[in-house]
Order: C-alpha cells, then sequence, then structure tokens
C-alpha cells in the first residue's frame, strides 16, 4: 500500500524569509531618503507577493509573471534610490522624465573625483548588485508546497498583510508602519512623467512666447560688460557659522581695498534654480531671463532660440565671449547661444597639472582670459565660469601675488600631488565642509584680486556664485540663493541695483525674498534699455 508522504511543517518558512528580505530591500531607499528608520520599516507589497506567488502552480505562465514582477520591483528600488541620492546632491526629486540623460554626466563627475578605473568599478558593482537582487527577487517569488502545517506561515504572513492594507487604505493609523513604497514610487513617477510632459507643452508655448526679444542696452554701450560665475558659491558661505569663518573675512578685508583703488562694490542676492550641480542651469536663467531649472527646459531653450544676453549685446555693438574651463568634450551648446568666441579646456592652453576634477585653477583661468581679451579691440561681453570651487575641493592653492609669474600654469605643478587625495578627504565630512568653504575662499581671493589689478575704467563686473553647495554638505532644505556682486569704476552703473535692494559693499543683505536668476536679464533691460 502506497505511502502518502507527511508534509513537511517547516516547507513554509521560508516565505517568511523572502518576506523579510523583500522587506528591507524596499524601504530601504526610504531610510536613505529620509535618514531614519522610524515609521518607514514595513512594505505591504513584501508580505503579498511572496504569500501570492507561493499558492501558484509552476507553470511557465508563473515564471514569466515572477520574472516581470521582480524586474517592476528592481526597476522600483533602482528609481526610489535614484531619488535618495537626488535630494542629498541636488535637494529634488528625482524625475526620470528628464534626469535619466544626466546619467552620463553622473559618470563623467564620478571620472574626475575617483579616476577612471574606480569609477568604471563602481558602475560594474552597482549593475552587479541590481542583478543580484533581480536574482533573488526573482528566487524569492516562487511557488512552494504549502499544504497542511506548512501553509499556517503563508496564512499568518497573508492575513497580516491584509489586516495591515485595510488599515492603510482606511486611514487607520493603529499600526502606523505601513507603506507601500513600490506603488507608491510608481505612481509618483507616472505623475512626474505626466506632470513634466504637460509643463513641456506650456514651456513650447506660453514660456516661449512671452520670452523677452533680443534688444540692445543703450546704457552699456560701449562697455565691457563681464559675467563672472564661481563654483558652488552660495549664501551659506556668508550666513552660516560652519563655512563664513574664511570667507566672510575675506570678503570684508578686500572692500576697502577696492574701495581704495576706485572701484565701487554692490552686492545682492538671485535664487538660483538648482542645488549641487548642473551650473548650466544657472548660466542659462541669467542668460535668458527664463528659469531653467532642468535639463529638459534647457535643451528646449536652446532648440527654439529663445534670446538671451548673448543676442542683446550683439546687438548693443560688442562681440561676445565664454571662457569655460571645465569642459572638456565638445559644447554645441557654446554655437547654439550665438558667442562669437568660444574657449574651452584644450583651448586655454593650459600646462600645469591637473588637480582632481578641477582642470585648472582659476587664477590661470582669469589670467588667461586678459590675454583673450586683448585680442578683442570691440566692447566685450563675456561669460566666464570658474571652477576651482567644485567638489572634490582638494588641493587648496594660494593666489600667486604677481600675475606675470602665472604664465602657461606651470607653476602650479608643486599643488598638483598637494593636499589629501580625494578617497581620504571624503572620510570625513567635516574637513570636506572645511575644504569647501576654503576652496570657495580662494576662488573670491583670485576673483577679487584680479578685479582690483585688472578692471578697466568702463567695465561693469557681475561676480556671482552659480548655486549652493550639495544639501549632502550644507544641509537639508538650503536656501537656494547665491552672492551677486556688481563692481565698477562707475557708480551710476551701480545706482539702479542699489534700488533694487542690493548694499554697497561685499557682504550680502540679509536674508529675505531675493528675485530669481531669471529676472536678472530684465533688470538689464528695464534699467539700461533703450527705455
Amino acid at each position: 500500500m502506497p505511502v502518502t508522504p507527511r508534509p513537511d511543517p517547516i516547507a513554509g518558512w521560508p516565505l517568511l524569509l523572502a518576506a523579510v528580505l523583500l522587506n528591507i530591500m524596499l524601504v530601504l531607499p526610504l531610510w536613505l531618503r529620509f535618514g531614519d528608520v522610524g515609521g518607514r520599516w514595513i512594505a505591504l507589497e513584501a508580505w503579498w507577493l511572496p504569500v501570492l506567488f507561493a499558492w501558484l502552480t509552476a507553470h511557465w505562465t508563473t515564471r514569466a509573471a515572477r520574472a516581470g514582477v521582480a524586474l517592476l520591483l528592481v526597476l522600483a528600488v533602482a528609481a526610489g534610490l535614484g531619488d535618495a541620492a537626488t535630494h542629498q546632491i541636488l535637494g529634488r526629486s528625482l524625475n526620470l522624465y528628464f534626469d535619466l540623460p544626466a546619467l552620463v554626466s553622473v559618470h563623467h563627475l564620478l571620472v574626475g573625483n575617483l579616476g577612471q578605473a574606480l569609477a568604471v568599478l563602481i558602475l560594474v558593482v552597482t549593475a552587479l548588485l541590481l542583478l543580484g537582487i533581480l536574482a533573488l527577487v526573482f528566487r524569492g517569488l516562487r511557488p512552494v508546497p504549502v499544504r497542511g502545517a506548512a501553509a499556517v506561515p503563508a496564512l499568518v504572513i497573508g492575513t497580516l498583510a491584509a489586516v495591515l492594507t485595510a488599515l492603510e487604505v482606511a486611514g487607520e493609523r493603529v499600526v502606523p508602519v505601513a507603506r507601500t513604497p513600490v506603488v507608491d514610487t510608481l505612481v509618483f513617477q507616472s505623475r512626474q512623467i505626466r506632470d513634466t510632459h504637460h509643463a513641456r507643452q506650456h514651456f513650447e508655448t506660453a514660456v516661449v512666447d512671452g520670452a523677452r526679444p533680443a534688444r540692445a542696452l543703450p546704457g552699456l554701450a560701449g562697455r565691457d560688460v563681464y559675467l563672472v560665475f564661481v563654483e558652488s558659491y552660495g549664501v551659506s558661505l556668508t550666513d552660516d557659522p560652519r563655512f563664513s569663518g574664511p570667507v566672510l573675512p575675506r570678503l570684508e578685508a578686500m572692500a576697502p581695498r577696492l574701495e581704495a583703488a576706485g572701484l565701487h562694490a554692490v552686492t545682492g542676492r538671485l535664487d538660483a534654480p538648482i542645488l549641487g550641480g548642473q551650473s548650466w542651469l544657472a548660466h542659462a536663467s541669467m542668460l535668458s531671463g527664463v528659469w531653467i531649472d532642468n535639463a529638459l527646459w534647457y535643451r528646449l531653450m536652446l532648440e527654439l532660440g529663445l534670446p538671451t544676453l548673448v543676442d542683446d549685446f550683439k546687438a548693443t555693438g560688442h562681440e561676445t565671449m565664454t571662457v569655460m574651463p571645465a569642459i572638456t568634450m565638445p559644447w554645441p551648446e557654446g554655437r547654439a547661444y550665438g558667442f562669437d568666441h568660444i574657449f574651452a579646456a584644450a583651448d586655454l592652453d593650459y600646462a600645469g597639472p591637473p588637480l582632481n576634477w578641477v582642470t585648472m585653477p582659476d587664477q590661470f583661468t582669469l589670467h588667461r582670459f586678459n590675454a583673450l581679451r586683448a585680442q578683442v579691440s570691440a566692447p566685450l561681453f563675456a561669460q566666464v565660469a570658474l571652477v576651482s570651487s567644485h567638489a572634490p575641493w582638494t588641493p587648496i592653492l594660494p593666489l600667486i601675488e604677481d600675475w606675470e609669474q602665472v604664465g602657461d600654469g606651470r607653476i602650479f605643478a608643486p599643488w598638483g600631488e598637494a593636499g589629501p587625495s580625494p578617497e581620504t578627504l571624503w572620510q570625513d565630512m567635516e574637513r570636506v565642509r572645511d575644504y569647501f568653504a576654503r576652496s570657495v575662499d580662494y576662488s573670491l581671493h583670485v576673483s577679487l584680486d584680479w578685479a582690483l589689478q585688472f578692471l578697466e575704467d568702463d567695465t561693469l563686473l557681475i561676480l556671482l556664485g552659480d548655486h549652493q553647495a550639495a544639501p549632502l554638505i550644507i544641509g537639508e532644505d538650503p536656501s537656494p540663493a547665491v552672492p551677486v556682486h556688481l563692481i565698477s569704476r562707475d557708480p551710476a552703473l551701480l545706482e539702479p541695483f542699489l534700488e533694487r535692494g542690493f548694499v554697497p559693499g561685499l557682504i550680502p543683505p540679509k536674508p529675505g525674498q531675493p528675485a530669481g536668476m531669471d529676472v536678472f536679464r530684465h533688470w538689464l533691460h528695464a534699467d539700461f534699455g533703450p527705455g
């Protein structure tokens, strides 16, 4: 007589292990995003899915469903991790509609900060980790024998999931830790894609139709105008005691020196459209007079040929130039803007050492700009984007007192291997913050000393930050404002800005509600246009 195999009472317990591991995987992005575990440690999907698949029969359709659900879960986790990283670096949520193309920029940043080998290793490890998670999830969502006593764990887990789901749907907070991170992530990203698509249509119609056309600025005719961006120079460097130690004394010391040399300065604040990176969006907002806070808007602005300050100054009789020492790859955007002269890193003939991510020191960039300016006979509008205060903020250079010694940059050779390596520095976040403040201080020291020694009588210098540093460095929910210094030997050029809330000197006014960078072009039209 055949013997019926007895059910194994522990056969169903792998379900519990699968649910626990899946739960940890699904809530991990929430822990990283919010920085704590409280209230975010049960993912309902982790308890429903193993039970549902456990009761299915082993069939190719079941395997296909397992593969599809496993892939969906891993993609949701990847999006959640991306959202946590985006909040730490850029201070906003991940938006798949326009952030996916930025992955190439992330790779370049890793290469610049960590080197090609380590950057490739990180990408390979990340890919293998995601594939490993995919395999584990696929295995965890498998049919298991849950008959007799072995069905007890499945029934317990299923009942618990049903109760928690009912409480969550009913809005009851008896168990306030239930979450649906996969559903929440997919719904949030779907809504963002829909809303961003609608916003794109709005941008292409209302925003473009309302863009201010190119118009001459007769109040600035015959004068050089330089728009100089200092990397990562935000108001945290003047408002936050953690960072203001090097910067405030520098500004306080340079103001009387400028005044003694016949230079006048006023300072205000402007809100940047971004935090932590993507400086080109700040440049675009200043130049176009349109709020450009994402890569899609940036691309559309250039494709649609929106007029910018480049066009305004061309209409005024200026030649136009951009000096971009951080650009090491083809940069068609420069031609799209319409600059007459474009100088990227390879065009600046720097013979000194690279300084981690930084291609060349700011003092060399400004020294080289002097020579480039001398080659242009017409009045010049120039955009210069400095880069020494870009992460990883090591090494810190001194000012070369005699600018003529800067030469082709070989004088900077002793600093090629100076200071801690990025890998060493970034093991101590407080030390990173100290180096960050000191690197911005270096950029300001160089910029203001350059203005002191080389600014001509008929020149208006607009010296400003491009954005605040990442929230990872300066803290959550920072102000998006950056200091803006206007310097000239002609005080009449600065009077309109005093009327707009700017204050004399180099110290920014007290925090308030500053205008956005997109307003600056409109101010120039109002104050220096034909009237």
